[in-house]
Parts: C-alpha cells; sequence; structure tokens
C-alpha cells in the first residue's frame, strides 16, 4: 500500500514539473506572446473556441512590446473582434520585419508571405490594401483609413520670415477695424471735450486743449501703454479715455500672446505644401520604407511628379530607403531629411515630436485591412465585425486613445491670425463706451445750458444750440480774431 502510494505522489509530482517547463518556454518565446484577458483562453479552451495564429509587427502605436505582453491600437482591435467572433488567438511577430512585398523569385516575404504559407491564419497590423496584395491574400473592410504624406523637421522646412511678419498675428480685417476704432475714438475725444462745458467753461475766452491732433496723440499713447497730455477733466472724456484704455489693454495682450504662439511654433508657411514642391526643392533629402506599399504606389503611378519621386528613390535606393518606421522618424529628426509614408502615422510622429510636422498635402486614399488567406471563412466575419465597431464609434474610441498628443504645441492647423468675431465683444465695449461718453457730454451741455437759460431768461433749446454752435466753431472764431487784432496792430 505504501509503495502504490510513493508511486503516485511521484507520478503527480512529475507531471506538474513537466506542467510549469511548458509554461515557462511558452513565456519566454520572443517570436510568440499569447494575449490572455479576463480568462478568456481557459474559458476558450474549456469551451473548444477555435485558435488563430496572428501575425504582426511592431510598430508604434499599433504593436507595442509592454513587459510580457503586447498591447496598442491592433491589439485593443483585436481583442474586440476576438470577443465578437468567439476565438481565441495567439500573437507572433513577422520574422522578417516586413509588411509584404514579392521578392525577385516570386516569393512573398513580411506578414503577407506567413499569410500565404499558412505560418499565419491572419495579419492584424498597419497593412494596406492594394492590389497585388489582395491577388494572394484576401482582406477585411478597411479598420482606418489613410493616405501618403510627408513627414517634414521644422526648422528644415520652414521659410525665412517676411519682412512684415509682426502683422501676422491679426488678419487684414482686423487691422482695418482697428485703424477705424482708433480714428473713431479720437474723433470722438475731439467732439466730447469741445462739448463737455466741464472741459472749458468760457468757449469764447479760453481754449480748448483737445484739438483733434493733440486727441490723435491722446489714443497713441494709450496704445503704448504710456500717458498722454492734454489730462481729461469732464466725466464724460474720462469715460472715453477709460474705455480707451481697457480696449487696448486687452488689445496688446492679444497680440503679444498670439506673436509669442507665432513665433515659439515656427508656424510660417511651409514652403514644402506639395509633392512638387518637394521635388523641385534641392536642400531635403526624401525616401521611404524600403518594399513598403507606399514604394510601389510611386513605381506603378503614371503621374510625371510621382515618376521623378520613383526615380529618385531608385537611383539613391540604399542612401534614401530605410528599413523600419522608427528609424525613418529618427532620421527626420537628425538629418535634412523628408519621409513619405503613411499620413495617419505621421500625425502621431507630429503629435508625439513637437519639432516634427506634416506637409498639407496627401496622395493615394487607402486603408488598413486585416489580411487572411483566401477563401478564408474568416474573411467575411472578420469583415461585419469591423463594420459593426465602426458603427458602435469603437473605433473612433480607439484613435483618440492611440493618437492623443503627449505634446503641446500650436501647430499651423491650430493657429492663425486673429479675426475681427474673435475681437468682436472687444470692440462692442468700446462702441458702448464711445456712446455713453457722447451721451455723458451732452448731458453736461444740457445742464450748463438750463442754468445760462435760467439766468439769462431764454430758451434752453436756443441756449443749447447757441453753446453747441459755438463750441464747434470757437477754433475758426478765435483764430479770426486773432487775425483781426494783427492786423489792427499793423
Amino acid at each position: 500500500m505504501d509503495k502504490g502510494l510513493h508511486f503516485t505522489i511521484c507520478v503527480v509530482t512529475t507531471a506538474l514539473l513537466l506542467r510549469d517547463s511548458s509554461q515557462a518556454g511558452e513565456e519566454n518565446d520572443p517570436e510568440a506572446l499569447a494575449v490572455p484577458k479576463s480568462g478568456f483562453d481557459s474559458r476558450g479552451a474549456a469551451e473548444g473556441l477555435p485558435t488563430l495564429t496572428v501575425t504582426t509587427i511592431l510598430e508604434d502605436p499599433y504593436v507595442m512590446v509592454r513587459g510580457a505582453e503586447l498591447e496598442g491600437y491592433c491589439m485593443d482591435l483585436l481583442r474586440a473582434l476576438a470577443g465578437m467572433l468567439r476565438f481565441q488567438y495567439r500573437v507572433k511577430v513577422v520574422g522578417d520585419g516586413q509588411y509584404g512585398a514579392v521578392a525577385a523569385g516570386g516569393n512573398w516575404s513580411g506578414m503577407v508571405g506567413e499569410v500565404l504559407r499558412r505560418e499565419a491564419d491572419i495579419a492584424v497590423a498597419p497593412l494596406t490594401v492594394t492590389s497585388a496584395r489582395e491577388e494572394v491574400v484576401s482582406f477585411t473592410t478597411p479598420f482606418l483609413q489613410t493616405g501618403i504624406g510627408i513627414l517634414l523637421r521644422k526648422d528644415t522646412a520652414s521659410q525665412e520670415m517676411s519682412f512684415f511678419h509682426f502683422l501676422s498675428p491679426f488678419s487684414k480685417e482686423t487691422w482695418t477695424a482697428l485703424l477705424f476704432a482708433y480714428l473713431l475714438t479720437c474723433l470722438c475725444l475731439f467732439l466730447v471735450a469741445r462739448l463737455s462745458p466741464c472741459e472749458w467753461n468760457e468757449p469764447k475766452n479760453e481754449e480748448n486743449h483737445f484739438t483733434f491732433l493733440n486727441s490723435l496723440w491722446f489714443g497713441a499713447g494709450a496704445l503704448a501703454l504710456q500717458g498722454a497730455t492734454p489730462r481729461p477733466q469732464a466725466l464724460s472724456v474720462r469715460v472715453i479715455a477709460v474705455v480707451w484704455w481697457l480696449f487696448t489693454l486687452a488689445l496688446l495682450a492679444a497680440y503679444i500672446a498670439n506673436f509669442t504662439a507665432l513665433l515659439s511654433s515656427g508656424s510660417e508657411q511651409l514652403p514644402i505644401q506639395t509633392f512638387e514642391d518637394l521635388v523641385k526643392q534641392r536642400n531635403l533629402e526624401f525616401g521611404t520604407l524600403e518594399g513598403s506599399s507606399t514604394f510601389y504606389y510611386f513605381k506603378n503611378s503614371k503621374n510625371p511628379i510621382h515618376q521623378m519621386i520613383y526615380e529618385y528613390m531608385e537611383k539613391r535606393r540604399e542612401h534614401v530607403l530605410v528599413k523600419t518606421y522608427q528609424e525613418a522618424v529618427q532620421r527626420v529628426m537628425d538629418s535634412n531629411y523628408a519621409f513619405i509614408g503613411e499620413s495617419i502615422s505621421q500625425d502621431l510622429a507630429a503629435a508625439r515630436h513637437c519639432n516634427l510636422i506634416r506637409a498639407p498635402e496627401v496622395i493615394g486614399a487607402r486603408g488598413f485591412g486585416i489580411a487572411t488567406t483566401q477563401a478564408s471563412p474568416w474573411t467575411k466575419p472578420l469583415s461585419i465585425a469591423v463594420l459593426k465597431l465602426r458603427e458602435s464609434g469603437d473605433l473612433d474610441y480607439l484613435r483618440n486613445k492611440w493618437w492623443e498628443s503627449s505634446c503641446l504645441r500650436h501647430s499651423r492647423d491650430r493657429w492663425g491670425p486673429l479675426e475681427p468675431p474673435a475681437l468682436g465683444g472687444l470692440f462692442l465695449t468700446l462702441g458702448i463706451g464711445l456712446a455713453l461718453g457722447v451721451l455723458a457730454a451732452l448731458a453736461e451741455l444740457s445742464s450748463s445750458s438750463r442754468r445760462t437759460a435760467a439766468h439769462t431768461k431764454k430758451s434752453c433749446c436756443s441756449v443749447f444750440t447757441e453753446e453747441i454752435c459755438t463750441r464747434l466753431r470757437i477754433k475758426g472764431a478765435a483764430r479770426q480774431s486773432q487775425d483781426t487784432s494783427g492786423k489792427a496792430n499793423a
């Protein structure tokens, strides 16, 4: 009995050791990383769910290694598809690190080759759907839309600032509105100062210091945050002066903030806006990923500009073609190099690195799809599942999650000269202040006219009209009196 018990214990111990050794070997395999979530694998094995071998490629943010697991956009997508279609999966990184292209002997490399050789059931990666690949494998509905763009470094792509670059923070319409506001305010200062009896009591004997030129000088001093004579004494003139000071203070704050953002972001107009601009310039080298769909797009294109780009890259392929996307981004950052590639990946690079920017033009609209073997029973279910994820907004959520910018910057698509509507409240406040100043001046003049009318036994309206005419014509009358006295003395 003791021998039987001893034999049973030995058998159980040996089985447990073999099981632990098998699990350790699977975890240390660098080419295959299982991604269990919420006990999915064990439950799938118990329920007899099918297991798919998935090939992918390491590229940020689609697939990245984090500890002993893989994570990224494609891993989240794969997990969602597995939950919808009820299958297990085993993820392996492509052996040659390629996406998929035809070699000299007619064999396919990369993830497409592994699907063709049935080393993998599906390929979930940023794999572009092309006609050549569609001939040998099947693709699902694209889960991401992209195109071909140009990735540049800002200091190599920016042109010299124009001579009047200091005018850039405001648009032409805004500058015109500011000039009109300045002239209108100075005119109101001039009129209100002449109408208000508090600014001068006896128009026939005194001289008003708020001439039109002095009013212009007063307004210009406020724009420079400097005090300027003459100093206002009447309440009506002070109301207009205070409103103008507040207006100029807010205006200068907006100008300085926008001009600082303009200088710090280097958001001058890029001299390289299109692929034609890239071909014409001689300062930057340009290339793409070797064996990528982008390279073959230019090779097969009939567009003369695209043919020139392909001939340039073909002649210098050893020097301008790069092996990986990370190498391309690093080369753009370190040298005078422009990278031609997927625009969606370039948007990520520009979000992660503040000194990079993507040129506006995007060509060759295409999509990323899941590759399967031809006549695979998984092609249609995967396409339907991708469409459901798109309709439910899950794909947009994943896009925002993994493309979130970690760089605080003002790019040209976010920055622009301030238009008049952006300062509409400021102009409205100035207009209300000017109206209040004019009304206050009329009230002061009306009060003075009533006192004069009561003293001289005249009607208030006639005295009010005489006061206005006297104050508005006092400069000309003073000159006539001075000329007359000068002639008499002569």
